[in-house]
């Protein structure tokens, strides 16, 4: 492995180990705080001051070992965390009742497979695919909705040539065949797609790169399911910069779908429409549900059918809040499902998730099954449209993505402070209002329990921002290790992460990226700056027209307060951040003083050039977030080298097309012309996001003994061999 300051890798260098999911832990080590925090523990939750004391639980101070923050040793290394590094690429219930979904494996260079759930219990998953094929749409660039499922079929889009195959999943001989054309190339991607029983087809939402890689045409679009007479697609409906969420109503008479264009991102603006199916399968007529009316701002999301032929939605009109309506069709009026001031869905980054579901009763009508969130956490609900009542279901996971019914039962996919990312079955009792079985299906960390003395808990915490009477919010996770203690009178060191997007979300969640750092003697904090999501619109348009203000000045008073609560050491604050969260990590280093280090994954460090190279979902992203070239100017780091003042570390993949690789070589290159410490990592084959385990690993290392070198005053544990460092070896 070279030891330049640019490395660049291409090739698989290790292998990950993998570990388990965790039913309980006892938290050996909690560093209190003087403020009102909510700690989440499984069902219960805990709302109390703390006092400036360090409390153990497991093991007296004369057990531990003392050391200093930082240099404790763990078993919690970098390729135990490339192992968890499983992602979840959608999930489906088959024609039998079985459980269906894609997985990300970090082992095999991030390749997305499809599984389904054993025949019997106890025995293994199954691979549907082969081996030369992988599940994942490049759509938006971020993907999702990258296959379907009804019956015993599945179609999916393959990665490599980005075409839309068909597989029977029962029979272990079936062998994916196309259903769309060959273009030569990955230059048509398809995501987001629904069956259409009554024209045997497959309605998608179709991105098309032939006249432009910058700017491909987006529209929905039939494809036909007979593999032996491939036709082109049938376009249905066009003309908008986007689209997403096709769905055909139980007798394929009627589609919904939304849409919306530039410069709005679908949270800002977005339309929801009705099309009628023609007997030739065109759409006849069509009708503006929500989002037409131009004194009404709102962005309607995630339209379903009812097996009633009712139209449902969410959207976030007049109260600020995405919550459930229903369509009058007879009327064309939208009337409110329910109204609660929290978000019962997500902003639309990727295509397909699925935040509610119906669940048949046994008076015949459709209850509906749902997750909302609210005060840093996940709720999972029935709601009754009849009654218009909600009841709230007692489950032990507090942060969920997706929810599908399956036969007389839920499928949930979420974490919690306890549970890595899983998939779950709830089965409910025959009034469908409480939970009488809870059981993981699926985990990331199949083996975690082996280290839940080692998990920090996080702490909800909301702490004052520059603007009066506006507060943010953020998870503190304090040191935890049951074998180490520091001295009475050391603060630890603190990792701040700014969260990507930006209009994204931290979630208080069990992640081993964050008790990598925790177990090993560092305080860490995970920020929802104002403009995150999961608090309403008006918290997420603080940062209209002001990226670069308010997540760095917010990033700022989270750090503060924690030197504050004598929580951190103030001379040993870093921070971190991914893509939008590494433009605020760069934005703080450059025009704030509060941070010794930081480390850039895949950040953005010239907007203007951004705006320019950009793929064309976030063409305008910026109009909103900064607007005027003056803006653009004065808030782009790499227009203000001068001031920095402190060592930086960057991670770019040479293939992002998100945020092209030259945003990092640049800022490189002024950062070192100017004499500051500073190494810059590429990656070969990789995108947007990290996901080759050898990468996950050499990243996660490498932040840790670039910050132990420059400001952290101890000594990692772990056998680490550094990078060099410009301006400093």
């Amino acid at each position: 492995m070279a030891t330049s300051a640019v490395l660049r890798f291409s090739r698989l260098t290790g292998a990950a180990t993998t570990f388990s999911y965790l039913l309980g832990l006892k938290q050996n080590r909690i560093l209190s705080v003087s403020f009102f925090v909510t700690v989440s523990f499984g069902r219960q939750q805990l709302q109390h001051q703390q006092s400036l004391k360090t409390m153990a639980s497991s093991a007296s101070a004369e057990e531990k070992i003392e050391a200093p923050y930082g240099s404790w040793k763990s078993p919690i290394t970098a390729a135990v965390v490339s192992g968890a590094e499983k992602r979840l690429g959608g999930i489906a219930v088959d024609g039998r009742g079985r459980l269906v979904w894609a997985e990300s494996r970090p082992t095999e260079a991030g390749r997305v497979v499809l599984v389904k759930e054993p025949e019997k219990a106890g025995e293994e998953p199954v691979d549907i695919i082969p081996k030369e094929f992988a599940v994942r749409t490049l759509a938006q660039e971020y993907g999702g909705g990258a296959f379907a499922v009804s019956g015993n079929m599945v179609v999916f889009s393959n990665y490599k040539d980005q075409r839309l195959y068909k597989q029977f999943i029962v029979s272990e001989d079936s062998f994916p065949l196309p259903i769309t054309p060959d273009y030569g190339g990955p230059l048509v991607r398809y995501a987001d797609g629904v069956f259409d029983s009554r024209f045997n087809r497959y309605v998608t939402v179709r991105e098309d790169h032939h006249q432009s890689s910058l700017n491909p045409t987006t529209e929905i679009v039939s494809v036909g399911l007979n593999t032996e007479d491939i036709q082109e697609p049938k376009v249905l409906v066009s003309g908008n910069d986007f689209y997403a969420f096709p769905r055909m109503d139980q007798n394929g008479k009627r589609m919904a779908w939304i849409e919306w264009g530039h410069p709005n991102m679908h949270w800002d603006k977005a339309e929801l429409w009705v099309g009628y199916i023609s007997e030739d399968g065109d759409i006849y007529n069509r009708i503006c549900v929500a989002g037409g009316d131009p004194a009404l701002v709102e962005s309607p999301t995630e339209p379903k059918w009812s097996s009633n032929g009712e139209l449902f939605f969410i959207t976030d009109r007049k109260t600020g809040f995405w919550n459930i309506h229903k369509w009058v069709e007879h009327k064309n009026e939208v009337v409110t499902v329910y109204s609660l001031d929290a978000e019962f869905t997500r902003p639309l980054w990727v295509f397909g998730f699925s935040s509610y579901d119906f669940v048949q009763s046994k008076g015949n009508n459709d209850l509906i099954a749902c997750t909302y969130r609210k005060n840093g956490r996940s709720h999972l609900g029935i709601l009754d449209d009849v009654q218009s009542s909600l009841s709230v279901l007692d489950v032990p996971i507090t942060d969920i993505n997706n929810i599908i019914s399956g036969h007389s039962c839920l499928y949930i996919e979420g974490a919690s402070a306890v549970h890595p990312l899983s998939v779950a079955k709830v089965t409910l009792d025959d009034s469908k209002s409480r939970t009488v079985d809870f059981c993981i299906t699926w985990s990331a960390s199949p083996d975690i329990t082996k280290y839940n003395s080692y998990f920090s808990l996080p702490a909800l915490i909301e702490f004052p921002t520059e603007v009066a009477g506006e507060n943010a919010y953020a998870y503190f996770y304090p040191p935890s290790n049951p074998y180490y203690q520091a001295c009475e009178e050391e603060k630890p060191p603190l990792l701040l992460k700014s969260h990507g997007g930006p209009t994204a979300e931290s979630r208080g969640i069990l992640d081993l990226n964050i008790q990598y750092w925790t177990s090993r003697g560092w305080a860490f904090v995970d920020v929802n700056y104002g403009g995150s999501t999961g608090y309403g619109r008006a918290y997420r348009e603080r940062l209209l027209d002001r990226w670069g203000i308010v997540d760095v000045n917010d990033c700022c008073s989270c750090a503060k307060f924690l030197v504050d609560s004598r929580m951190a050491d103030g001379e040993r604050l870093c921070i971190t951040g991914r893509s939008a969260g590494g433009y605020t990590t760069l934005a703080a280093l450059a025009f704030r003083k509060v941070f010794k280090a930081g480390a850039s994954l895949y950040g953005v460090a010239d907007l203007n050039a951004l705006k320019v190279e950009t793929h064309k979902f976030e063409s305008h992203y910026i109009d909103n977030l900064v607007g005027s070239e003056k803006a653009i100017f004065e808030r782009s780091p790499i227009n203000f080298v001068d001031n920095f003042s402190c060592p930086v570390i960057l991670f770019q993949g040479l293939d992002d097309k998100v945020v092209p690789p030259d945003q990092a070589s640049k800022i490189y290159l002024a950062l070192k012309k100017k004499g500051l410490p500073v190494a810059l990592v590429e990656y070969e084959g990789e995108q947007h996001g990290f996901r080759k385990a050898e990468n996950i690993i050499f990243t996660l290392e490498q932040q840790m003994v670039f910050f132990a070198r420059l400001m952290g005053n101890f000594k990692v544990a772990d056998e680490i061999s550094p990078i060099n460092i410009d301006n400093f070896d």
